[in-house]
């Protein structure tokens, strides 16, 4: 199994990537617990909502990698919560971030905010370009020291899905960055 994970700021296209990779390679996609919990709730999180929606994102995900596809897509992981819990509460339980060292994925496919436009989907809250891009630096900063693999994709929509594609195929064929940079 290969676990491939889309990360970076709201309205990059993490969602509709992982809709168009599963599309053109199969596979199961897991989605944002975050937005389950926020329907389910009907409310904003605070703070104590935290290692639920954490709780909740593992599970989705075990589930997902008990079914054991040979490729496993998700929309997001640990590090969305842990930088989200930072930026709107200023701190996150550590927990979240050892649990995040403890897993194994095999490529991450950064997403950059320029090229594309913010939709406004009733629960994002960033439109302001600078501060996406700072979710987008402490993405990369978090990736680059903890080493694991990665791609940045960036361009518009038709650019995002050909990097996207061309990445998961090496991925497939066995061509895993073993570097901590943009491959």
């Amino acid at each position: 199994m290969k676990t491939l994970v889309l990360c970076g700021p709201e309205s990059s296209g993490k969602s509709w990537l992982s809709g168009e990779i599963q599309a053109h390679f199969g596979g199961v996609v897991v989605g944002e617990y975050v937005r389950h919990f926020i329907e389910r709730e009907q409310r904003d999180t605070c703070y104590a909502d935290i290692p639920a929606i954490a709780r909740g994102q593992l599970q989705w995900e075990e589930q997902a990698r008990q079914q054991a596809p040979a490729l496993l897509i998700l929309d997001t992981h640990l590090l969305s919560n842990i930088l989200w819990s930072r930026a709107l509460f200023g701190d996150c339980p550590a927990w979240i971030e050892q649990a995040l060292n403890a897993r194994h994925y095999d490529l991450h496919l950064l997403l950059r905010p320029e090229g594309v436009t913010w939709v406004d989907d009733g629960m994002r809250c960033q439109p302001a370009l600078e501060l996406r891009q700072t979710f987008f630096t402490d993405s990369l900063h978090w990736l680059t020291g903890h080493q694991r693999p990665f791609q940045i994709i960036e361009g518009d929509w038709s650019q995002r899905s050909a990097a996207a594609l061309a990445a998961v195929a090496r991925l497939l064929d066995g061509q895993v960055p073993a570097c901590a940079t943009e491959c």
